[in-house]
């Protein structure tokens, strides 16, 4: 980081601040210049508090050289970080990952029946809500904790993997009893309190981009998982607001190579939820994974028009087995490969 002072800064405000972050227990370097004096500040862990020197007298600017996030970046690491499941499924190496399933957990028949369907097509994770945020109070809100004893049947019946979401810190408990990857929405995604709480859960973690959210805000997100040392975490572009009504979002695709520039977490992609239209999902997962993502999330339901949330997003069980053998295609051709589903007790 460094401390740009104002031209003409007088040498009682450079030391000034030069106290000011030796006080923070950093040290400081002063880099006199013609037109103006600079002070490094050496040994930024990424926890300095910027307003304590940019509102110092004289300061005219900070520069923040490294990222604001650090345990996610690739200066930390540069290996990519690869997230190892239970049965040997992996997020993040050469195998592209599939999670399907209903929106929302509706009754034990839903949720079993789409488990089987998605697994025949190739999908190795499960993903249903138990916990379902919603922007209307009137919505179905989900069934709760039984609901989690619905998803951890449909796990017994067909071996697939069962990713859901914690909505609160109170109910991180309860989901990780069943959950094998702890999802964290994208209404949740700066709920801080809740970040602590699954970070510290020992379960791997899936962390939406929230809908207004810049790159940077999701990784510091994911900066609050690692540091309650937690390094599963995978995450998952889903599409922010845009101004135009033609989708529900904007599926940033270019999200995709950006994060994995920048962090070396895994990023999968929800072109469910980033076009809101079922016609829109087949077209951008494809390009979901030409761009790189590790995995794919995709809303499957045995009859869509009766899904009680999402149903204008969710593919119908014959669109998504289409959707696997186009994957797969497009995996080849990149050099990767599509992680299948295990037998049932394998």
């Amino acid at each position: 980081m460094l401390i740009v002072m104002q031209h003409g800064a007088t040498p009682d405000q450079v030391r000034r601040v030069v106290a000011v972050i030796e006080e923070l227990g950093y040290q400081a370097r002063a880099l006199p210049g013609k037109q103006r004096t600079a002070v490094g500040l050496v040994g930024n862990d990424g926890r300095v508090d910027a307003s304590r020197l940019e509102t110092l007298p004289g300061v005219q600017e900070i520069i923040h050289v490294s990222k604001p996030y650090k345990q996610v970046s690739r200066e930390w690491q540069d290996e990519p970080t690869v997230v190892h499941l239970p049965g040997g499924v992996t997020v993040g190496g050469t195998e592209i990952v599939a999670i399907a399933g209903p929106c929302s957990v509706e009754n034990e028949k839903q949720i079993i029946d789409t488990a089987r369907l998605v697994k025949e097509a190739g999908a190795v994770i499960l993903r249903g809500g138990a916990f379902k945020p919603r922007s209307s109070p009137y919505s179905f809100q989900g069934l709760g904790r039984p609901g989690l004893a619905l998803l951890a049947r449909a796990r017994e019946e067909t071996g697939l993997l069962v990713c859901t979401e914690a909505m609160d810190p109170e109910a991180v408990g309860w989901v990780a009893e069943v959950a094998d990857i702890i999802q964290v929405g994208a209404r949740n995604m700066q709920n801080f309190s809740l970040l602590k709480a699954v970070g510290r859960c020992g379960k791997p973690v899936l962390l939406k981009r929230g809908m207004a959210a810049t790159i940077t805000e999701l990784l510091l997100s994911a900066e609050y998982l690692l540091a309650e040392g937690n390094r599963d975490v995978i995450l998952c572009e889903r599409g922010v607001r845009g101004f135009d009504t033609a989708t529900r979002n904007l599926f940033d695709i270019s999200a995709i190579p950006v994060v994995h520039k920048l962090s070396h977490l895994p990023i999968i992609a929800d072109p469910s939820h980033g076009t809101g239209l079922r016609e829109k999902v087949l077209p951008m997962a494809r390009a979901a994974v030409a761009a790189g993502a590790d995995g794919i999330m995709v809303e499957v339901h045995p009859n869509p028009d009766a899904a009680l949330s999402d149903g204008a997003q969710t593919l119908y069980p014959g669109q998504f087995a289409q959707l696997m053998r186009e994957v797969r295609v497009i995996a080849d051709v990149i050099g990767r490969r599509v992680a299948e589903p295990a037998p049932v007790g394998a």
